[in-house]
């Protein structure tokens, strides 16, 4: 059973605990949290509701996500120098 909430994002889907407890995600709640097999979810439980909250690969995100900031190579260098200065300072 699918129930809409006032939330045009958010909706309720009933589910039956299987075997060992299992919880099976239906289809519209894999398809709204965009969940492929071998995806990491947390679970909290708040008062007597249990939360599902999808967690997304650093790295994915990183890769996929708007770029705001930019680092020219020279820039990089010039940081690799300075921070290799202070090496060799403090060894010597």
């Amino acid at each position: 059973m699918i129930r809409l909430c006032s939330d045009a994002d958010r909706f309720v889907v009933e589910t039956r605990i299987g075997k060992k407890y299992a919880i099976y995600l239906p289809k519209a709640i894999v398809k709204a949290l965009n969940l492929k097999e071998g995806d990491k979810i947390t679970l909290k439980v708040v008062g007597t509701t249990i939360v599902i909250e999808s967690i997304k690969d650093p790295i994915e995100l990183a890769l996929s996500a708007e770029k705001f900031a930019s680092i020219k190579p020279e820039e990089i260098e010039a940081i690799s120098v300075e921070e290799q200065e202070k090496y060799v300072k403090n060894t010597t």
